[in-house]
């Protein structure tokens, strides 16, 4: 999902971190993001004008982000995240074309790979598997009030929202902000705008599982 708000200076060295690196596979093989941004564009038929004036970035600087003759800072995956209508996290996950069968990995407490933002703290869960349906994880919400946010996080597929401690308040962007406790729950449309914050003294801790299209 893209994240509103500016990235706190930890989150931001990670996801530059994965940029230049790539996210490991089940097979010890990185993750090729020229290749992924590559083959999310071509998905979509654009060419790399139609795709940069998408993103809001060069031509040029999208060809070498697809090449790999450049590491995108954080507002170019950013903008990378938003104009494919898609998470940042998911700029560094495999596509999955085939069932994958009899696999498992536990995510003990608190070794989650974290990634933080001005609003939340993620922490990405079963980050080993590859070609997963669902991207799970853990968030604490700092956000207390919508002027927090730049906008409307929104993307594809659709997400499920399971309060774990705090109180908090789900702004979406057709229905009334609803009120959610722990054990509460919410299902929903993740291409509808949608925003959480805390309403409780404490940051509140929720469970994300987005689907992936």
């Amino acid at each position: 999902m893209p994240y509103a708000g500016r990235m706190t200076e930890r989150g931001e060295e990670k996801l530059l971190r994965l940029a230049r690196q790539g996210t490991p596979e089940v097979s010890g093989e990185p993750l090729d993001l020229g290749q992924r941004v590559r083959d999310l564009r071509k998905a979509r038929k654009w060419t790399l004008e139609q795709a940069a004036k998408q993103a809001g970035l060069a031509r040029s600087t999208l060809s070498k982000i697809e090449n790999g003759q450049m590491s995108p800072t954080y507002e170019a995956l950013k903008k990378l995240a938003v104009g494919l209508d898609i998470s940042v996290p998911q700029l560094f996950t495999a596509p999955s074309n085939a069932q994958v069968n009899g696999r498992m990995v536990v995510t003990p407490l608190g070794q989650g790979q974290e990634v933080a933002t001005s609003t939340y703290e993620h922490e990405l869960l079963a980050q080993s598997l590859t070609k997963k349906a669902m991207l799970p994880y853990r968030a604490r919400i700092r956000a207390r009030s919508m002027e927090e946010f730049d906008g409307w996080v929104r993307h594809d597929g659709e997400e499920f929202l399971y309060v774990l401690t705090g109180v908090i308040r789900l702004y979406t962007e057709f229905y009334e902000p609803a009120e959610m406790r722990r054990g509460d729950s919410a299902y929903y449309d993740a291409s509808m705008g949608h925003n959480v914050v805390t309403i409780s003294d404490e940051d509140a801790t929720i469970l994300w599982v987005t689907s992936r299209p």
